[in-house]
């Protein structure tokens, strides 16, 4: 649901019209315009949904990720790489959780400059709240059946891997 009254016409449509009338093919301005607000419509319900939890999305990632690891547990720099982020994100990140007793922190058993995350009990349980709450939303992508949310990603993950961000 919109924070504000929904505007009788499509502001992103209107913009595409008037580009192509000022500036040339407007296809590409206005399919990037899209993307950047579904975004930002998607931001605002997940982050409603992760509120109650004391989670953000980023946060929410990195214990999904330790959930789904073999031993519930991951090296930092993995963790980084994994989720795509720069180490002092991923630092930021754990800082957090570690602070709400969500992860413990613990010596790489062979390596003496890397760092064990691993989640806690208690963050097993508060994903599953923080999970059951996103998923009842549908992650707030609302609109699509099945098969056009299939296509949406499979068009998405092609801008990815053209853009490079997998092999």
């Amino acid at each position: 649901m919109p924070a504000h009254r929904p505007l009788p016409f499509d502001p992103i449509e209107r913009a595409g019209q008037l580009w192509a009338q000022r500036i040339g093919p407007s296809s590409t301005m206005a399919a990037v315009t899209n993307v950047m607000r579904v975004q930002q419509i998607l931001q605002h319900a997940v982050d409603g949904a992760l509120r109650p939890h004391g989670l953000t999305f980023a946060r929410y990632e990195a214990l999904v990720l330790l959930s789904f690891s073999q031993r519930h547990s991951l090296p930092m720099r993995v963790m980084g790489d994994r989720l795509q982020l720069h180490p002092t994100s991923v630092t930021n990140i754990v800082d957090r959780l570690q602070g709400d007793g969500l992860v413990e922190r613990t010596p790489h058993p062979t390596d003496g400059r890397a760092t064990i995350v691993a989640i806690t009990e208690a963050g097993t349980e508060r994903l599953d709240k923080a999970t059951t709450a996103l998923t009842a939303i549908e992650f707030g992508l609302v609109g699509l059946d099945d098969r056009q949310t299939e296509q949406l990603t499979e068009l998405l993950t092609e801008v990815r891997r053209a853009a490079g961000d997998f092999a």
